[in-house]
């Protein structure tokens, strides 16, 4: 079957750095929803019309992988509205209840950068904003969407999502 909108791909690939410094190695398969929001438009490009067995090697500049650095996406807020463990890396869906904060954008997942006694730093920007990136992908699999896939644009098993927050141990879309 041929790559075309709308169908699920099932994709390994190897993601590094511009200095080919390894960021996420996806060795079991996965299930991505072509056609949808699950894949990088530019990933998506270069499986167009592609089968099973393909592979590609791409570099995506920051524009075309996760977008760039936004120095604004970064704010101080304070340590008491958050949980009391807490580590750098950590991740919230949004600021916190009473964030000092005004005119974020909305849906942001935030990472704590940094923690102090009495504030901590939160950064909007997905980890992998302003970097270039390499990714070696092959395509293990192609079959048609489920009704339900076609409905959600995306498949439900998969551990990613186009705008999610995905730290290096995470894999991304």
């Amino acid at each position: 079957m041929l790559i075309t909108a709308p169908c699920v791909v099932s994709l390994t690939w190897r993601l590094a750095d511009a200095q080919d410094q390894a960021i996420d190695d996806l060795t079991e398969p996965l299930e991505f929803f072509y056609g949808g929001h699950d894949l990088l438009p530019k990933l998506e490009e270069a499986l167009a019309a592609q089968r099973s067995g393909f592979e590609c090697d791409l570099h995506l500049e920051p524009e075309h992988g996760f977008g760039d650095y936004d120095a604004e996406l970064v704010c101080f807020e304070a340590r008491s509205l958050l949980p009391e463990h807490l580590e750098v890396g950590m991740q919230f869906d949004g600021l916190p209840e009473g964030a000092a904060t005004t005119g974020m954008a909305p849906g942001l997942i935030y990472t704590i950068t940094e923690v102090y006694p009495s504030h901590v730093v939160l950064d909007g920007n997905h980890p992998l904003a302003g970097i270039a990136l390499r990714l070696a992908v092959k395509v293990c699999g192609v079959r048609e969407a489920s009704p339900d896939e076609l409905a959600a644009r995306t498949v439900s098993e998969s551990a990613l999502s186009v705008v999610t927050a995905a730290t290096p141990s995470q894999h991304l879309h």
